[in-house]
């Protein structure tokens, strides 16, 4: 089976499995069965990606027509409209959590970094698969730059959506991915999508690209990137928005 097609086979089954297994996800032991299936597909990956092999890139030939955009269309929040109003002066992206030193970078400061520009596949859980074309500077110059403490397990990525409980904590968009995919040379924050800056709906200033995993890990509208040993304390404490809504955590393809 190529890449490809186990790909897709793989999203549209779990695109089927969230859309139609909604009671059987609420039973105790249906949920005892899928984190084993989860714990299974991490440590099987983790042996056929060592050595941080890279996702399959594509030609602008492959590009796709259209690019859809899910989640978030546009951050409506009076923060996100004060920096889309004033051009995103005034933001800055946090790096802090357990580094030796914390960061702050403006847009032109992450635009001036080395950038890396990949053509990628992008499959959603919901079955649907695009190529498209993303620059951005890689995570992995960011995390050295601050100093990674040697504790550090995770990446947490805070996001300028409100998407749940509309104005709360319970609410806001995030999402974690293990040390070992934060420095993969195309874990990439994104600023700019085929050629152009990146869209609102799909997470302008900066979104995460992680390339060998489902669509919900690669979060949009970044603001903070938090080093941790344990995301347990986070928001519903599973590692992501989705993940705190049932979807599995460790989703790699």
């Amino acid at each position: 089976m190529s890449l490809i097609t186990r790909r897709a086979a793989l999203v549209t089954g779990a695109g089927l499995l969230l859309a139609g297994c909604e009671q059987l996800n609420n039973s105790p032991s249906f949920r005892r069965v899928l984190a084993a299936a989860e714990g299974l597909t991490h440590t099987t990956q983790r042996l056929l990606l060592a050595g941080q092999p890279l996702a399959r890139e594509f030609t602008k030939a492959d590009l796709s027509p259209s690019f859809r955009s899910n989640g978030t269309q546009h951050p409506n929040t009076d923060a996100y409209w004060a920096d889309l109003r004033s051009g995103f002066r005034n933001w800055r992206l946090r790096v802090d959590g357990l580094v030796d030193h914390p960061l702050e970078l403006s847009l032109p400061e992450l635009r001036r970094l080395p950038s890396r520009t990949q053509i990628t596949r992008h499959d959603c859980v919901e079955g649907w698969s695009a190529i498209g074309q993303w620059t951005g500077a890689p995570l992995a110059l960011l995390l050295k730059a601050a100093g990674v403490q040697k504790e550090a397990r995770y990446v947490v990525f805070h996001c300028a959506d409100n998407i749940g409980q509309t104005g709360t904590p319970a609410g806001d968009y995030y999402e974690s991915i293990e040390m070992a995919d934060a420095w993969h040379p195309q874990t990439i924050l994104a600023y700019a999508m085929n050629g152009s800056l990146l869209p609102v709906s799909h997470g302008f200033p900066l979104r995460l690209r992680v390339e060998r995993f489902l669509g919900y890990k690669h979060a949009k509208y970044v603001t903070r990137i938090e080093v941790v040993k344990s995301f347990a304390s986070i928001n519903g404490g599973k590692g992501g928005f989705w993940e705190d809504h049932g979807y599995e955590w460790y989703a790699g393809i």
